[in-house]
């Protein structure tokens, strides 16, 4: 396929679109304009201007009209068939991520009954971090606000793992406090950017795969982490959208150092959104060491002991959610650790 399979426009080099912002249509304008024409087979011309594809080529790809394609992206279709949007994400390049975003967003489902409310976490759930007396856990929600965590988790990540903070807005805060406390920007370890990047694009990932589009909550995070650091609106403009499921996390444990844990992270099901992140290590591995050595401590102030998930569980607000630690500028592993 070469060329341009429809005819340019008079009025300019793209069909124009009057922006309505919705989720739909700005994931398709995004990732259209990531896509290069060679990467589907079209040869871009001398002096083309437009970033990615065009409307019209994407319509083609996905043999569509250019006319419905154009509605889709303004807002003023947002029921596509099924099988117009396996051929879109055939022409953009979708992963299967991006392609169950995709889905998401087309097919909001207007009425689940969430059980519990949100925000809460079911005792069940509770006693089950309070059981796992080996096994550092978490529970955060699709927005990454945490709202429970068990002894171990706390005593490997004291007043980062706490309810009431958001591991996202720990991130950033913690990048930038990273890039504060060297005074000479050209000191900066190229491969230490590289790793906070990377960990920034896959928590905003994350966070825009599971968060509902018209959550309060999610717009109340998106716009402070917007206002205050322009890596993230580069980021949350690449529209990028995928789970973080499974991994390695890193930790500075006291008095042993940096330590690579591995971690699983599990949907609680008719929770509203809510995950399960559990730490591990293989046996005999460095982890294995540290949770063992964590948990041989002297026992925990009563709050933390029988009942510490319970009695630390708490619904994120956005205020203490940006009481993050300034200070924390220890670099990529402290908040990469607890990524989820």
């Amino acid at each position: 396929m070469g060329g341009e399979p429809w005819p340019r426009p008079a009025r300019g080099p793209e069909m124009p679109a009057t922006r309505r912002s919705t989720p739909l249509g700005e994931f398709l304008r995004a990732r259209r304009e990531q896509v290069k024409p060679e990467q589907v087979g079209i040869d871009p011309q001398p002096g083309r201007r437009v970033p990615g594809l065009r409307r019209e080529e994407v319509a083609s790809l996905a043999g569509v009209s250019p006319d419905y394609y154009l509605r889709l992206e303004q807002g003023r279709d947002q029921r596509p068939s099924e099988q117009v949007l396996t051929a879109l994400a055939r022409a953009l390049l979708l992963d299967e991520d991006s392609r169950q975003y995709l889905l998401k967003l087309a097919r909001p489902r207007p009425f689940v009954r969430r059980l519990p409310a949100q925000g809460s976490v079911a005792p069940s759930v509770l006693q089950l971090l309070d059981q796992w007396s080996n096994t550092p856990a978490y529970v955060s929600d699709g927005q990454h606000d945490v709202l429970a965590v068990n002894p171990l988790m706390a005593g490997i990540a004291p007043g980062i793992a706490v309810p009431g903070t958001n591991m996202l807005v720990s991130a950033y805060a913690g990048y930038h406090a990273y890039l504060a406390g060297v005074a000479d920007q050209r000191l900066l370890d190229a491969h230490q950017l590289s790793e906070w990047e990377g960990t920034l694009r896959e928590l905003t990932a994350s966070l825009r795969f599971h968060a509902d589009p018209d959550d309060r909550r999610l717009h109340e995070i998106v716009g402070m982490l917007s206002a205050r650091y322009p890596l993230f609106r580069t980021v949350w403009a690449e529209h990028l959208a995928r789970p973080q499921l499974h991994g390695t996390k890193r930790a500075y444990v006291e008095p042993l150092g940096w330590i690579d844990f591995r971690f699983q992270t599990l949907e609680v099901p008719r929770s509203a959104g809510q995950f399960i992140t559990a730490l591990f290590g293989e046996p005999g591995s460095p982890a294995a060491r540290a949770i063992a050595y964590i948990a041989a401590r002297p026992a925990a102030p009563a709050s933390w002991s029988q009942g510490a998930a319970t009695a630390f569980t708490a619904r994120s607000d956005l205020s203490r959610s940006n009481a993050v630690r300034e200070a924390s500028s220890d670099g990529t592993n402290t908040i990469r650790a607890l990524s989820s």
